[in-house]
């Protein structure tokens, strides 16, 4: 009879475990299209380098940057934290419950940010000139602060329909939304002759508008759901508050490169177009931060779940599937990029391939973060306050090598300080989920990618060397990902990753056929 109780048990643990990765795999395919659908800004940079020029762009860039950072004290740690809020809420049924956390986060949010933005455009007003900063540079940043309401209004309603388990909605607010609305509105600024305030007007129009929609399909999607009877829950802004300073301070790590490098950079001889340069490579190499976040709007609502019935077990072999689809996807993205990234630069215009070693250096650093920084989600569940101390103590790191290395070595100097920051962080995790938290770090489980990966990347580098310029480059990305596939082919794939496809087949099958009976 035990035995048959065991054999029961150890079934429903693989039912549960496939149906885990299922979920996982569901919402990374939705994040996979938002963000692609997001990445499309992408071209709104390239226009802004091809129609205004580099220093155009390096003005834009610094201004953004700025914004970027500022936006944390808008947000307050709401995006992520309504997400894990809301997936209990709606784990004990409790729609009033997300309601109400919705109605708050969105109050506290513009609150704030109306707020930061006042202070933000009085404090560069005053000290811009004195920190002897560009009156155009002073004036694009004072206005790109009028944003910040768009850009928490999108960023908290996010997080709730996340918290929901509904992934689609951020390709309707930011990859549809805000990202066409942008584009459209830049080329319409600068038609009507606004030129270097068009990118500030066009973000304008465009986060405003991302905001909105987010905020109608978050609503709606609360609308639809049965009254229940309120429960108590923890008060937002206390649980809110740790992941807002460690936010805080990650955006600070994320951004500190182009903001020193734009105040530090003129009297170490950097140029505005240099900047420029510089801001395009830091947007082809930050495509290696959208392979984490097509997976944490999943990841962070199942981690909730499984914590808050304390199964650790169920957590590592979450962490250990995921970390093996994101080392996968971002280590053929990161070879491309080191040993091909002059073509992406070469895009945005003449003189821009220059950037080429800032590609590959800043791509090695986001792929280390992308990785190690899944363990920042499960560390956020269950103790923000040690990724508040790891931030800040990765800030005052990158800081400290940011002084000594960009007046030395120029905008190669500020690629340098972020990946020693970023592995700082990598290695500060993983001995707190090893050390305090007892995790066993699963090596296995990355294995298969490590290998494949290996394999490519030695066979690119040989025509990298010998072959000049960019078709040397598209050579050796061309073999890297043909390389890749052909291992991933002979090693094969894990056997849970393989029950997740079948399941996720299953799925599309009995759907398509519900469809023919309908039909």
């Amino acid at each position: 009879m035990s035995g048959k109780m065991d054999e029961a048990a150890l079934r429903e643990s693989v039912a549960t475990e496939m149906h885990t990765g299922a979920e996982l795999a569901r919402g990374a395919l939705m994040n996979v299209v938002s963000l692609f659908a997001a990445n499309l800004r992408g071209i709104f940079t390239f226009l802004i380098a091809r129609l205004l020029g580099g220093a155009a762009l390096g003005t834009f860039g610094i201004a953004w940057s700025t914004t970027d950072l500022l936006s944390k004290f808008g947000v307050f740690g709401m995006d992520t934290s309504t997400i894990a809020l809301v997936a209990r809420r709606q784990a004990e049924g409790d729609a009033n419950g997300s309601r109400a956390i919705m109605r708050r986060a969105v109050l506290f949010g513009l609150l704030f940010s109306v707020v930061t933005a006042l202070v933000g455009i009085i404090g560069f007003e005053l000290l811009g000139a004195r920190l002897s900063q560009r009156p155009e540079l002073i004036r694009s940043t004072c206005l790109m602060l009028l944003a910040l309401p768009g850009i928490t209004l999108y960023r908290v309603c996010n997080g709730v329909s996340r918290g929901m388990k509904v992934m689609k909605h951020d390709l309707y607010s930011k990859g549809l939304t805000e990202t066409f609305g942008t584009i459209v509105t830049l080329l319409v600024a600068i038609a009507i002759g606004l030129l270097d305030l068009a990118p500030v007007v066009a973000v304008l129009v465009g986060t405003t508008a991302g905001g909105l929609m987010a905020f109608t399909l978050a609503r709606g999607l609360l609308a639809r759901q049965a009254a229940t009877v309120a429960k108590v829950h923890a008060p937002l802004l206390r649980f809110s508050a740790p992941i807002a300073m460690y936010s805080l301070l990650n955006m600070l790590i994320m951004r500190m490169d182009v903001l020193l490098l734009g105040i530090l950079g003129p009297r170490a001889g950097v140029s505005l177009a240099t900047v420029g340069v510089f801001v395009a490579s830091v947007e082809i190499a930050g495509g290696m931060r959208k392979v984490r976040q097509a997976f944490d709007p999943m990841f962070t609502p199942i981690i909730a779940r499984q914590s808050a019935v304390q199964d650790q077990a169920a957590m590592e072999k979450s962490f250990a599937q995921l970390g093996r689809w994101v080392l996968a996807a971002q280590l053929p993205l990161m070879g491309v990029l080191c040993v091909a990234g002059g073509i992406g630069l070469r895009i945005f215009g003449t003189g821009f391939e220059r950037g080429m070693l800032w590609v590959a250096l800043l791509a090695v650093a986001h792929a280390t973060n992308s990785f190690v920084g899944l363990a920042e989600t499960v560390i956020m569940i269950q103790r923000p306050n040690l990724n508040l101390i790891n931030s800040g103590l990765t800030v005052l790191l990158q800081f400290g090598a940011s002084l000594l290395l960009i007046p030395w070595l120029g905008a190669t100097g500020a690629a340098l300080a972020m990946l020693l920051a970023y592995f700082t962080q990598g290695v500060l995790r993983y001995c707190e989920l090893r050390i305090l938290f007892k995790w066993h770090w699963p090596w296995s489980a990355f294995a298969r990618p490590a290998i494949a990966f290996a394999f490519a990347f030695g066979a690119a580098i040989p025509l990298r060397v010998i072959i000049d310029g960019w078709r040397g480059e598209l050579a050796a990305g061309l073999v890297l990902l043909g390389v890749y596939v052909a291992a991933w082919k002979v090693i094969g794939l894990e056997e849970s990753d393989r029950a997740v496809l079948r399941q996720l087949w299953a799925r599309r099958q009995r759907r398509r056929l519900e469809g023919e009976d309908t039909a």
